[in-house]
């Protein structure tokens, strides 16, 4: 889902790095205020680095973007939405100056999309179903938050006239619903897991 230089405009793409930006600002200034920064601090490296190696491992699309899976709803569900934004830019950067994927200039975009936005959802269904059955919840959240970020790239990209709208739709968004639901499933497995061997980890305040 990575979106390389040199396919959005310039203008556009500092439109969407200001609006990053500014979301994480906010989030750093928030996340230090908070007293349990050395265990969230531990967390958030490994964390990053789990994203870095799931990200990294792509399968090609028709469009020339890459997909693959994503870690951040799993970061969203154990340590809260602000610190999804926080480790989808950590990845991202080292992902876009060491390993060569993304790019610099779209940094700000795929932050955007894969961060922003993708935290935002899986942090307002979770909490939406979570009272009903939290299984569900899981699976709910991390589905739809994937498929939240796989529209807004769409939409990007149709802004940028990269291709049109339905070959977008038809290219992009199959594959993401099939890989929110293996991440889905994954993530429930995961986190029954962690609840089993160290619950204290969940019980890390959400911001």
């Amino acid at each position: 889902m990575h979106i390389p230089d040199g396919l959005i405009p310039i203008t556009h793409a500092m439109v969407y790095l200001a609006i990053s930006l500014v979301f994480l600002a906010y989030s750093f200034i928030n996340i230090t205020k908070k007293v349990d920064m050395g265990e969230r601090l531990v967390l958030t490296g490994v964390l990053t680095a789990m994203t870095v190696v799931a990200t990294s491992v792509t399968v090609p699309s028709p469009i020339g973007i890459p997909m693959h899976f994503f870690i951040i709803p799993l970061v969203v569900l154990i340590l809260g939405p602000l610190s999804g934004f926080i480790v989808s830019c950590l990845a991202l950067l080292i992902q876009a100056f060491s390993l060569g994927m993304g790019g610099v200039t779209t940094l700000g975009i795929n932050v955007l999309d894969m961060g922003i936005i993708l935290s935002i959802t899986v942090y307002i269904i979770y909490n939406l179903f979570s009272n009903i059955n939290d299984k569900m919840a899981i699976f709910l959240s991390t589905v739809t938050g994937i498929l939240a970020a796989t529209l807004a790239q769409i939409i990007i990209l149709a802004l940028a006239n990269t291709t049109s709208f339905e070959v977008l739709i038809a290219s992009l968004l199959p594959y993401y619903l099939m890989i929110g639901i293996i991440e889905g499933v994954a993530n429930i497995l995961i986190l029954e897991f962690i609840s089993k061997a160290n619950n204290s980890i969940l019980e890390i305040e959400k911001v």
